[in-house]
């Protein structure tokens, strides 16, 4: 056996492997997005078969076999059983695990991803917050994490400093908030008010600690959804399986 590594990190996603193993892919601190093997973790003693499910959280001790992780201990910090009763809460949390795979990369810090992941599940446990603000703030940060943030604070047709205290106009194809001399010269140029582009700029930039601290009027949630759901839709190409699964619940 190999010299044995130990990473902090999340399930992501777990598959059925032969007749007893499962293969699960982690977003971990120390290497970012890896696979491993948990071997005997369909078995009804396994101490891998809780360890082995989307959600869980916690301390992953590996080694390293000719082409693959496999698992040799876990401790478990927190694995999120309870979301499994939160309808539909429990997709949303499908698809907060799906955009992070599909972000992770191997080999690099994942440290604010798995921070945001936490406090995100965390967030659909909270009957005070909605569901689709969660999501809302999720992709906005988790884009931002990965320096795919919209211009919120200049208009990245001119590059002249757009004001905070007044309607402004959003852009998807030009990635941001135009200032007033060029929203007619962009076709798509959504008007967004002044309190959304507030809450944008929050979500963009706010402590992650203090990122779940709030809530929106209907009204207001209802544009903020479309504009970042309309934008995160544009920087990914992949269809989210659990998107579609939420759709139909919703």
């Amino acid at each position: 056996m190999s010299d044995l590594i130990t990473v902090q990190g999340v399930v992501l996603s777990s598959m059925p492997v032969g007749e007893y193993d499962r293969r699960v892919v982690l977003l971990t601190r120390e290497r970012g997005k890896i696979a491993a093997f948990a071997k005997g973790a369909r078995r009804l003693n396994s101490p891998f078969m809780a360890a082995s499910n989307p959600f869980v959280f916690g301390t992953f001790t590996l080694y390293e076999g000719r082409s693959s992780y496999n698992l040799n201990h876990v401790e478990i910090t927190h694995h999120f059983t309870e979301l499994a009763a939160e309808q539909p809460g429990v997709y949303y949390g499908y698809y907060f695990l799906e955009l992070a795979d599909y972000f992770g990369r191997e080999g690099i810090d994942e440290t604010d991803t798995m921070n945001l992941l936490y406090l995100t599940v965390k967030a659909l446990l909270n009957p005070a917050i909605d569901n689709r603000l969660v999501r809302c703030i999720y992709e906005l940060r988790l884009l931002t994490i990965q320096g795919l943030m919209p211009q919120l604070y200049a208009c990245p047709s001119c590059g002249k400093e757009v004001p905070g205290d007044e309607d402004v106009w959003f852009s998807f194809a030009e990635h941001g908030v135009l200032d007033q001399a060029c929203m007619h010269r962009v076709p798509d140029a959504k008007k967004i008010s002044s309190r959304t582009l507030y809450t944008l700029r929050y979500i963009a930039a706010a402590p992650l600690t203090k990122l779940f601290t709030f809530t929106l009027r209907e009204e207001l949630l209802r544009e903020l959804e479309s504009v970042v759901t309309e934008y995160t839709r544009r920087n990914t190409d992949r269809r989210f399986r659990s998107l579609e699964i939420l759709a139909l619940m919703i």
